[in-house]
């Protein structure tokens, strides 16, 4: 509970907003797309494809 008083106001919407917008792109149906394009930057990072 320490560790939320000395948080910033700002950092903490911050956190707030980017988890708002996760749960968006989830629910949009997003997450294979991103997990597919991740995938293929780190096969191409280590060479294969």
């Amino acid at each position: 509970m320490r560790l939320f008083r000395r948080s910033s106001p700002c950092g903490i919407c911050a956190a707030i907003l980017g988890l708002a917008m996760m749960g968006y792109g989830i629910f949009r149906g997003e997450m294979p797309v991103v997990l597919e394009k991740a995938i293929n930057i780190c096969m191409e990072c280590i060479g294969i494809g």
